[in-house]
């Protein structure tokens, strides 16, 4: 066994030996007792321990009531002491300290694949780099949740706040999955499914231990999130007058953090030079100008770049672009141009693109995990895998985006707000078009896409030959998928059928598709599929479920983002 290989066992044993100090410290001393005779004293033990352990298993099968999971959740909890004088937030810190140790584990193994495995294709070593990417995002996200509960036993964290962070966990872990199973012939994915599940199936208890959490503990309408911090004037502290100016006057006429230009004319020529200049976790706002011009790069921000905002000169003025794809040797999730995944992130007046073109295939042009982010008057580029609706909580509003097939995809709570949803002409071998492909995994994730108020309809070049093609509103990637539109301009471009299935009879009955008051020639539901996840929705409280407010907790975050909003229906 080399170095690394110890290295990961011995972690694995510490933490699993940690994990047993936190349940074991909580262990009462017993008290001795008037010592009875040999026979009647092993009885009583026995009969104490027959007890003990059927009340164990009770107060587990309980908590575990409702997981999709039950047999890994019981034999967890069962085997902690005094588990009848837990809490649930208790229970649920020790589900996720053991979560954390696996994903170190499987992590480990990753490192281990990548260095004894001299086969691997180039693609393959990107699908397993994006593996450790993610399970580094999932363990950090779930020691924050770990953190909340022992400062404060009941979390003082919000709810929806929670459920967001063990949503992203479990996408992380499944995004792992699908990058090595589509990559090459090593059949990677096989490798490492065993010990995902498990990883995923202690984050889908923990969704569901999170909903027994009792109610005084969870979000209230009045409760601010905790990155604001205490409210001025219905403002975060930090949030300065010129910040709140930035969407109500021209963003051009205000003062920048820094300024990027081709010509240099401003700090940076590139993007991404101004993005590392940013100071990491920041309270603030730090803005960047981006004066009109064409850049060629692939960005990042990383979760460490908080409240970042980007400016342009406008779209179709201010381009970030790239190439990158899958069929040239990209995993899906490295081939966007631009990938953000610092929390408070706003974009505005920039255009995003990914040119690969059509015979490419999977090629993002933007790959968004950022919690609390927005974009506003942005144009997203591409064919197959546009925008990459990936994880956690984000608005878009006033935005074009373009593609083919499944150009809005992933597994964020992700809310479209008078935007333009345009299919355009695909390539020569392409007849299916389809706007959206919705990734959730479990019915207790928060996520899915809420399309309100906007236009679903052919770009010019595709308009005059439309009816070659059959046109989708959207097909379910994965067995949860939760996609609806509600008061938009549907176009006769769309099939009849209206949705479009993934592989056969698939997720069609675990599904969640819906329509509510669209309008135009292709918004009649007469024709629609009758799957059993589909339908019309006439209630007024279902439908609110997806507004900005109920969807993505909008009016706890946006105003302070100065972005226009309609937070209900209306």
């Amino acid at each position: 066994m080399d170095f690394t290989s110890q290295l990961c066992t011995y972690r694995g044993e510490i933490g699993s030996l940690i994990l047993i100090l936190l349940t074991v410290l909580h262990v009462p001393v017993i008290a001795e007792a008037t010592p009875w005779p040999q026979e009647a004293t092993t009885t009583t033990i026995r009969v104490q321990e027959r007890v003990h352990v059927e009340e164990h298993v009770r107060v587990a099968k309980i908590t575990c009531d409702g997981t999709l999971y039950p047999e890994q959740c019981i034999s967890l909890l069962s085997s902690l002491p005094n588990l009848a004088s837990r809490s649930v937030t208790e229970m649920m810190s020790i589900v996720l300290n053991q979560t954390v140790i696996e994903i170190d584990l499987c992590s480990c193994h990753v490192s281990d694949v990548k260095k004894t495995h001299e086969n691997l294709a180039g693609v393959e070593h990107q699908a397993l780099d994006d593996c450790i990417t993610l399970f580094e995002d999932t363990n950090s996200a779930l020691r924050e949740i770990i953190s909340q509960f022992e400062e404060n036993e009941t979390g003082s964290k919000p709810y929806h706040n929670l459920q967001t962070v063990l949503s992203g966990a479990m996408t992380n872990v499944h995004t792992c999955l699908d990058s090595l199973g589509y990559h090459g012939g090593n059949n990677l994915a096989d490798k490492f499914r065993e010990k995902l599940t498990r990883v995923t199936g202690h984050v889908s208890n923990s969704l569901v231990m999170l909903k027994k959490v009792p109610e005084s503990t969870k979000a209230t309408n009045d409760e601010v999130f905790p990155e604001f911090g205490e409210l001025q004037g219905g403002f975060p502290m930090w949030v300065t007058k010129r910040d709140r100016r930035f969407v109500v006057k021209d963003p051009k006429s205000m003062s920048y953090d820094c300024v990027v230009a081709t010509d240099g004319t401003g700090k940076f020529k590139s993007v991404q030079a101004a993005i590392n200049s940013a100071p990491d976790k920041s309270k603030k706002r730090f803005t960047i100008y981006i004066k009109a011009g064409k850049y060629k790069e692939q960005v990042k921000v990383s979760k460490k770049k908080m409240n970042l905002m980007l400016i342009g000169d406008g779209v179709g003025k201010t381009i970030i672009t790239g190439s990158k794809n899958v069929v040239d040797g990209s995993t899906t999730f490295r081939s966007a141009t631009f990938a953000v995944s610092g929390a408070g992130f706003i974009a505005r007046d920039i255009t995003f693109e990914n040119t690969a073109g059509p015979e490419k295939h999977q090629a993002v042009a933007v790959r968004n995990s950022a919690d609390l982010s927005v974009f506003y008057k942005c144009s997203f580029h591409g064919f197959q895998d546009t925008l990459y609706t990936f994880s956690n909580r984000q608005f878009y509003r006033e935005c074009d985006i373009f593609g083919t097939v499944d150009f809005i995809f992933g597994n964020a709570a992700a809310v479209f707000q008078k935007c333009n949803l345009l299919a355009r002409k695909p390539g020569e071998k392409q007849n299916t078009l389809v706007y959206t492909a919705q990734g959730r995994k479990d019915p207790n994730q928060n996520t899915g896409i809420s399309i309100i108020d906007c236009k679903v309809d052919a770009t010019r070049n595709l308009a005059p030959i439309k009816a070659q093609y059959k046109v989708y509103l959207g097909r379910p990637w994965k067995q949860y998928s939760r996609t609806v539109y509600i008061k938009s301009y549907l176009g006769d471009l769309i099939n009849p059928k209206g949705w479009l299935e993934w592989n056969g009879n698939f997720a069609l009955n675990t599904l969640y598709y819906a329509e509510f008051q669209n309008n135009g020639p292709g918004s009649n539901t007469k024709n629609r599929v009758k799957w059993g996840g589909y339908k019309v929705i006439t209630n007024q409280q279902e439908v609110a479920k997806f507004t900005v407010d109920q969807f993505i907790q909008g009016n706890k975050w946006l105003p302070p983002t100065g972005i226009p909003y309609s937070a209900g229906l209306s």
